[in-house]
């Protein structure tokens, strides 16, 4: 039995606890009894906040996902008795964030400070940072990192030919020189 404080009612982020390594499957677990119980108007969304990063392997560069916080699943939804119960039971929770059994939301601050609608990428070099083009047209050229997009997709390289020039590239054909 849980203490449903009336403050709290309405569609709000929750943090579920799980076993390490359980996460992926916690996630998938719930997507799927959301689906077969008909509760998409109660449980509206379960992340598990990722930060990519390019890493080299050998001689190419792959994107790698990190979770942010191991061990636990966001979760948006409105909590009642049923839904408390449906996501407390999946196999791999251990309990919700909150005192005893009394689940406490996220602060929307704490929400927004997370991201949660986009995932975050953290990319192997800075602004101002010498870089190598590594394909394309531009391809073994060097230059100084002027720029990059908010999405982290594009940057923009001050290619040193002649007097240089700027050119905008895919982050993933640029790589940080050593």
């Amino acid at each position: 039995m849980i203490n449903i404080d009336k403050s709290e009612l309405g569609v709000r982020w929750y943090v579920a606890h799980t076993y390490s390594g359980y996460e992926n499957k916690v996630k998938a677990n719930l997507e799927k009894i959301i689906e077969n119980r008909g509760l998409s108007d109660m449980i509206f969304d379960v992340r598990i906040p990722v930060e990519i990063t390019i890493e080299k392997k050998g001689d190419k560069e792959v994107e790698v996902e990190n979770k942010i916080f191991p061990s636990y699943v966001l979760v948006k939804m409105i909590m009642t008795e049923e839904t408390w119960h449906v996501v407390r039971n999946i196999t791999g929770v251990t309990g919700f964030v909150g005192p005893g059994s009394n689940p406490t939301p996220l602060s929307q601050a704490e929400v927004d400070g997370l991201e949660l609608e986009e995932k975050k990428v953290k990319l192997p070099f800075e602004i101002g940072d010498e870089v190598v083009v590594t394909s394309g047209l531009f391809e073994g050229y060097t230059g100084t990192l002027m720029s990059i997009s908010d999405d982290y997709s594009k940057v923009t390289v001050h290619v040193k030919k002649g007097r240089g020039f700027p050119v905008e590239l895919d982050a993933k054909y640029v790589k940080a020189q050593k």
